[in-house]
């Protein structure tokens, strides 16, 4: 059966990547149509794309499996931006108004135009989270229709390095495939294991990777912090292998015996885990390498939440991802961190179907991709598969078409959040920007140009006023004569 409609959503993961195509029903679950992963450990670190052509190659082995799948040709995908390449930073906008000043939607875009122009060296705005309004004194989110002589904007720009947008960008040009758009990852994995009520009264979510762990920390159902730290599941087993192993070893060894957290009085001191057939190492010191490793993630993804908010997380943490799923890992949290409520987020809070055994299995690794694939609404089917032509001679779409007869292009302002604006878009952002910049300035000079045009004018006829006043003045004296007595 070929399928006319269905979203096709990419992850770039650093050791896999992942191509997942899916159907959004009614009642808000998902049925996956196919699923496809490639290795992509050689050409992606830490969410960082160092080989182009590599990955334009393992892009287009993705799309043509997942056609093959699907028997149908695959016009369009979403994919995620993530990784070591992104981080928050909060900044902050005033505007002094006039006294009796109504704020409107026009005073809240200008200062939201206001901070997207915010510079920052070797880096650009990936996403911007409005975090709330300062009116006068007083915290507001929807500050449009109250009085005010100051106006302050407090937001959280997410940041990715310029260099990292354009090797995205050229992977996929590179591999002839279309994007329908660009999504914030951690966003779009919040939005798909978070619960309204942990985002509303506050919560953390951690999410483990192979290379690298994400940081977000919501309350009040805003985003507040958002960081990533260079370590994940792949430093433990890197630990591992030291106990002279390969890593292939390392990693079938964690999975089967490390723990988060193991009680001192628990290991036994003569228990030894088989490495190979000739070979075996220490329960203590295999307990010893993973443990002092995971404290060392738990410490680091703690100390990115901001004090802050250390009493305002009532949702507790929120685990998920590959590293998620070590044994202990929720007392693991707990000890450090001194909060109680640890949940693990195996799967998306909203129902999976289909998809096969990697989906059933729920073990947290496909939340970000599925998140990714819950966040489409365009659809990305082409027409079917011509079984006697080359999947990749068929006509494609355009990489600079982009989804242009799908939806027009937006400026930062109209952009949902957790959505990127395309190179297209930017392009055309920028574009206006200089133009209207240019009008103003023109429009400005212009304005001066007839306001001394004005005052020059005013000056000589005073001028001539003036002296025409004195000589009436003096004739008129003359007329008269000296009065008499």
């Amino acid at each position: 059966m070929v399928a006319k409609e269905f979203v096709v959503a990419i992850e770039l993961g650093s050791s896999k990547m992942t191509g997942i195509a899916g159907q959004k029903n009614l009642d808000g679950s998902v049925t996956v149509l196919a699923v496809v992963k490639e290795d992509s450990s050689q050409f992606i670190r830490k969410g960082v794309v160092y080989n182009i052509d590599k990955t334009a190659q393992c892009l287009q082995n993705i799309v043509k499996k997942l056609e093959i799948q699907l028997k149908t040709q695959v016009r369009q995908v979403y994919v995620g931006v993530g990784g070591q390449s992104i981080r928050g930073v909060r900044n902050v906008v005033t505007k002094d108004l006039p006294a009796g000043t109504i704020v409107t939607d026009t005073l809240i875009d200008q200062l939201f135009d206001a901070n997207r122009n915010a510079n920052y060296p070797d880096q650009e705005i990936l996403d911007t989270a409005v975090q709330e309004y300062k009116v006068d004194s007083q915290y507001q989110q929807d500050p449009v229709g109250i009085q005010c002589t100051r106006l302050e904007g407090n937001y959280l720009n997410i940041l990715q390095r310029k260099a990292f947008y354009k090797n995205f960008n050229k992977c996929f040009e590179a591999a002839g495939i279309p994007i329908a758009e660009i999504l914030n990852a951690p966003l779009a994995l919040a939005d798909a294991v978070l619960t309204e009520a942990e985002r509303r009264s506050g919560c953390t979510l951690i999410d483990i990777g192979s290379d690298t762990t994400t940081v977000s920390v919501y309350t009040k159902n805003v985003l507040r912090h958002l960081a990533v730290i260079p370590l994940g599941g792949i430093n433990i087993t890197k630990d591992i292998a030291t106990l002279q192993m390969e890593e292939s070893d390392a990693e079938k060894m964690k999975l089967k015996y490390a723990s988060a957290y193991t009680d001192n009085n628990e290991i036994d001191n003569n228990l030894k885990y088989p490495i190979d057939q000739d070979r075996q190492v220490e329960a203590r010191r295999f307990v010893e390498i993973v443990e002092g490793r995971l404290e060392e993630i738990v410490e680091n993804a703690w100390y990115q939440v901001p004090s802050e908010y250390y009493d305002k997380l009532l949702g507790g943490i929120i685990l998920t991802g590959g590293g998620s799923n070590l044994k202990n890992i929720e007392r693991a949290f707990q000890n450090h961190t001194r909060i109680d409520k640890i949940r693990v987020a195996k799967a998306p809070v909203h129902a999976v179907n289909g998809g096969g055994d990697e989906i059933k299995a729920k073990t947290g690794m496909m939340n970000t991709v599925l998140g990714l694939l819950m966040k489409g609404d365009v659809n990305c089917a082409g027409g079917p598969i011509d079984p006697r032509g080359d999947l990749f001679g068929q006509s494609k779409p355009s990489i600079v078409a982009e989804n242009n007869d799908q939806r027009p292009a937006r400026k930062p302002g109209e952009v949902p959040a957790g959505v990127v604006l395309s190179e297209q878009e930017k392009l055309k952002a920028e574009e206006e920007a200089r133009q209207k910049a240019e009008d103003e300035a023109r429009k400005k000079a212009e304005e001066e140009r007839k306001l001394k045009e004005e005052q020059e004018r005013q000056r000589r006829e005073n001028s001539r006023w003036n002296k025409f006043k004195k000589n009436i003045v003096n004739f008129g004296k003359t007329i008269m004569g000296p009065e008499e007595e």
